[in-house]
């Protein structure tokens, strides 16, 4: 099986002491592909350096580059700009993390909506997929999206948590969905669990949003999340939609591939063998 993670802040500062540690357990556990999450203009250039600094065959680790609404009210034609080189990278697939969080309101909802604005327009001209954060503002995203959705390649609602209503709302838009570790959470997720038959397969991707969002159904439990625990978002994913890990991990891989246009990865002889 090969899985691709399509959402981990490997920025993070739990992971500056052992990136080639985490990247090797998450390779051996058959994520053969991840998408580092750009949250600011810093931390999209960061997660760019990251890229090419552990990635030689130039062909597992890419990223996103964005404002994430928190940051919002630090948006100016400035940013914009900078976020414009940023993009232009090769390694920089998508345009994000930005969207709405009604729920913290960090920034300003009116910086929010600007900022998001901002960015959509970016990935329209330059024909980038979108990678969106919403928390709390399901109606207002898909109000805004609505003027720009025709333009744009393809836009998935990262770490999705909300209702039913929420995403078959989504869905009608042509979104796609990333599932992340939340699912596994027997507290706040189990929502999610009906709802998972209801994303058609080429819709659904799979996340594991490290260092956050920990799957609570791992014994023992770890102390931080990580990429090789992408698994175990797989395995609570395939069990509520009736599939079995093998077709499961195909499909969204195949999703992620081609939402990001990622390259094909040849699976190595350990993987082979599990």
């Amino acid at each position: 099986m090969q899985l691709i993670d399509i959402g981990v802040n490997l920025t993070h500062d739990s992971f500056a002491s052992q990136l080639e540690a985490v990247l090797e357990r998450a390779y051996r556990a058959g994520v053969c592909q991840l998408v580092l999450t750009g949250t600011s203009l810093a931390v999209s250039a960061e997660s760019l350096a990251l890229c090419r600094r552990l990635d030689d065959s130039g062909r597992r680790l890419f990223c996103t580059a964005g404002v994430h609404p928190h940051e919002a009210s630090g948006w100016t034609s400035a940013s914009a700009a900078e976020l414009r080189d940023l993009l232009g990278e090769p390694e920089v697939r998508a345009v994000g993390e930005c969207g709405l969080d009604f729920n913290r309101d960090f920034s300003p909802r009116p910086a929010q909506e600007k900022a998001l604005e901002a960015q959509l327009t970016l990935a329209a001209e330059l024909q980038l997929p979108v990678f969106l954060h919403e928390r709390e503002a399901d109606q207002r995203l898909r109000e805004i999206l609505r003027d720009f959705r025709d333009h744009l390649p393809a836009a998935v609602v990262h770490c999705f948590t909300a209702d039913r209503r929420a995403l078959y709302g989504y869905l009608d838009m042509d979104l796609h969905i990333g599932i992340t570790g939340w699912i596994c959470d027997e507290r706040r997720g189990t929502h999610l669990h009906p709802l998972m038959r209801d994303i058609p397969k080429g819709r659904l991707m799979l996340e594991s949003d490290a260092p956050y969002l920990l799957p609570r159904t791992l014994r023992p439990r770890p102390r931080h999340n990580e990429p090789a625990f992408l698994t175990e978002v797989l395995a609570e994913v395939a069990r509520h939609r009736g599939e079995t890990l093998e077709q499961l991990a195909a499909h969204t891989t195949a999703c992620a591939r081609a939402f990001f246009g990622l390259p094909a990865i040849e699976e190595s002889a350990e993987e082979r063998e599990h």
